[in-house]
């Protein structure tokens, strides 16, 4: 894993759809195989509406504290940006992310198993610079490349930990 020094960043609230996922999708093959299904859904029906651009934002938004909440009721949504004027159908819904003061944290995994390895990191930066987490927003995954376009298929993400002053 490379990341870098998380900054306290401003981030812009965002216009999105997504497909709701509850379930254990820490460490959990079976469920980190329902949340790609998930977000494989979420792309098959952004496509032919022509909804993909460069422009074009993926992101998990995580709903919940997993210190306090089961790990088979943890809530996530998978997420992308979408113009204000689109219509959702079926497990498609849409709504607006908030934005807010966030710990964020630019870093390159070199696979599934270092989210948590990376997510502890902005936890520790967190605690370590005089910041609490903000629980009454939700934390973000930003998805910056394909895994599967990339040569050693390395995942470049953004973590965005909510945060307020301790």
């Amino acid at each position: 894993m490379k990341n870098e020094e998380p900054k306290i960043r401003e981030l812009v609230e965002k216009e999105v759809a997504f497909v709701s996922f509850t379930g254990n999708h820490i460490a959990n093959t079976r469920g980190l195989t329902r949340l790609y299904e998930k977000l494989y859904q979420l792309y098959q029906w952004a496509v032919p509406r022509g909804l993909i651009s460069p422009e074009t934002v993926f992101l998990s938004a995580y709903q919940d504290d997993p210190e306090t909440t089961l790990s088979d009721e943890l809530t996530l949504e998978c997420c992308m940006s979408i113009p204000p004027d689109i219509q959702v159908d079926g497990e498609i819904q849409k709504k607006v992310l908030p934005g807010g003061k966030y710990a964020v944290m630019h870093a390159e995994l070199t696979g599934p198993q270092e989210y948590g390895t990376a997510w502890n990191a902005v936890l520790e930066w967190i605690e370590e610079n005089n910041y609490d987490v903000d629980m009454s927003r939700p934390s973000y995954e930003v998805y910056l490349n394909n895994p599967e376009e990339h040569p050693e298929k390395h995942h470049i993400v953004d973590i965005c930990m909510s945060v307020t002053e301790s």
